[in-house]
Parts: C-alpha cells; sequence; structure tokens
C-alpha cells in the first residue's frame, strides 16, 4: 500500500490539531509527495520535543507514517538548533510547531511489539 502524500497528511494534521483546540503551524513545507516530516511541540513553560519519521525498523505494510521521539523535554532553541542541522541535511523536509502546554501531538508513535 502507498503512503499518503506529505501535503495531504500535513494538511490533515492542521485540520486535527484545530479539531482538538491546539495551535499548530507549518513552519516549512517540504517536498509535496515524500518529504519527511518533523513536528516540534512546545509545552509554552520552556520545553519543547520534537518529534520525526520512524526508523524503517517499525513500519509495517499498512502505509501509515509511524513517528518516535527525537528530543523530549528540552529548551525550545535545542529543537530550533536540530532542525536546522536536519534542514541542512535535507532541505526537502516539512516541519509543523504546535503550542500545547499539555504536549499533546497526536502521532501514531512506532514502538517495539
Amino acid at each position: 500500500m502507498s503512503r499518503l502524500r506529505s501535503d495531504f497528511w500535513v494538511s490533515a494534521y492542521l485540520r486535527r490539531c484545530g479539531v482538538e483546540g491546539v495551535e499548530a503551524a507549518l513552519r516549512k513545507r517540504g517536498a509535496s509527495e515524500a518529504g519527511a516530516i518533523f513536528v516540534k511541540v512546545d509545552r509554552l513553560d520552556g520545553t519543547a520535543s520534537l518529534y520525526g519519521p520512524a526508523p524503517q525498523l517499525f513500519l509495517d505494510d499498512s502505509g501509515e507514517r509511524r513517528f518516535s521521539p527525537v528530543l523530549q523535554d528540552v529548551m525550545p532553541l535545542d529543537v530550533e538548533e536540530r532542525m536546522t542541522r536536519e534542514i541542512r541535511f535535507d532541505p526537502d523536509l516539512w516541519l509543523v510547531e504546535v503550542d500545547d502546554r499539555d504536549g499533546r501531538h497526536f502521532l501514531d508513535l512506532a514502538t517495539e511489539e
């Protein structure tokens, strides 16, 4: 099964956040069809987390996007520095920023089963 295009996934994700009453914004538009997607969650208390694409090891045949934590409960500047490096490596990636005091991200996280 093929995976949903990145632009469609991001659009649906932003809509989902809005429905949940959570502020989310597209910070960087990437490649429409297959750009990697990163999500920064700012808890608005001086901490943030970053989620990125799960390693291929955790992907199944469903075509669902899975995410894994890249940075957890760090200063927002740490996330910005990491994303600067990621963008240098992959200029076609997407970056979505979510502002939520509870740290909700609404992502499917990869888990070892």
